[in-house]
């Protein structure tokens, strides 16, 4: 079986431990999923829409982790936007169970956000939402 390519969008300041978690998981023997790379921390350059435009249209999907203050980031809103306009595939998944967690500004009404499970992350990539 083909791996995904995936982007992650996260929120870089408050999110990081949780991107490292995902990206474990794409190390597993029975991942469907590799990592193409991560969101870009908005100060690197000014660029760097550019940059996530390119890296996100190289990519089978994105997975969006939200986290308490996912709302907030700016660079997260941008990562989603820019999926939503390309028409890369994307779901919202909940990387602090213990929390109480915010989607992306961007993000449509209906967009929902999925408990982070590691059945449930096979399913979202096959596309089963």
């Amino acid at each position: 079986m083909k791996k995904k390519r995936v982007f992650i969008s996260f929120d870089y300041d408050n999110d990081s431990d949780i991107k490292g978690s995902l990206v474990g998981q794409a190390k597993n023997p029975d991942s469907p999923f590799e990592i193409v790379d991560m969101s870009i921390k908005e100060a690197i350059a000014s660029n760097w829409k550019e940059n996530a435009r390119k890296r996100i249209k190289s990519c089978d999907c994105v997975i969006v982790l939200c986290g308490k203050y996912t709302n907030n980031a700016k660079g997260v809103a941008a990562e989603l936007t820019i999926t939503q306009e390309e028409g890369i595939p994307y779901f919202l998944l909940c990387g602090r169970s213990n929390d109480i967690v915010q989607k992306p500004s961007s993000a449509k009404k209906e967009d929902k956000v999925y408990k982070w499970t590691w059945d449930n992350l096979k399913l979202l990539l096959e596309g089963i939402r």
